[in-house]
This record gives C-alpha cells, structure tokens and sequence, in this order.
C-alpha cells in the first residue's frame, strides 16, 4: 500500500474510533458524521489506489459505486452504506430539527465498522 492510500485509511481508522467514542458520550450529531467520514476517507483511500485524487464527495461515492461495487470487487451493500451514511451526515450538520435518533449513530457505526475492515481487508489482498 502507497503512503498516501495508507493515510487515507489511518483517517478512516481514526474518524471510526472518535465516532465511537462521541458516541458513547452522547453526541450524536457528531458521531454521525464521523461515521461517515470513516467511510469517505476508506473510499478515498481506494480511489487514491486506483491513480483518482478525487476530493467531491459526490465523486467519491459514485467512484466506490462504478469501480468498485459494479465490478464485483466489493459487495453492493458497502455502497448503500456509504449513501446512506452522506445522507445522515447531511440532516445531522445542517438539519437543526428533527434531532437524530441515537439508533441512526449506532446503525451508521456499525456499517462503517464493516466499510472500512472490508476497505482494509481488499487493500491487503490487492497489495
């Protein structure tokens, strides 16, 4: 693994670590999006493999979607945890009511708990 794919997964390892931790202190707002950072910053890392610095989000998640999960390379619910976690980060940053539900930063948790091992277990096979 290239030195800059391997801080885009430390990133992903730290963002997962302080969305668990935010967590267990009650904020969940920003636990939200730290799960989901974990996520972007995993994805990035596979796409900074694959020669793309992409930095949009939008770019990234469709670049997961088209390179990774379309060519069978990872499973197709990563994808979906992946969209669904943009769009939770979105309503939990910019979105003052309704109030995020603790079980939407359990949820978002655990998927990017199962995104970036399944990041980090196919940069190990392909290296």
């Amino acid at each position: 693994m290239n030195q800059q794919t391997a801080a885009w997964v430390e990133l992903a390892q730290q963002s997962l670590g302080a969305a668990q931790l935010l967590n267990a202190q009650g904020f969940v707002r920003e636990a939200i999006s730290r799960a989901y950072y974990a996520m972007f910053y995993a994805a990035r890392a596979l796409t900074v493999k694959e020669g793309h610095d992409l930095s949009k989000h939008s770019a990234v998640i469709a670049a997961f979607g088209r390179d990774f999960v379309a060519t069978g390379r990872l499973p197709s619910e990563l994808h979906q945890y992946l969209r669904d976690a943009f769009d939770d980060r979105n309503a939990a940053d910019y979105r003052i009511m309704p109030r995020p539900a603790q079980d939407t930063a359990e949820e978002d948790i655990t998927h990017a708990e199962e995104f970036v091992a399944a990041v980090e277990q196919y940069l190990q096979q392909s290296d």
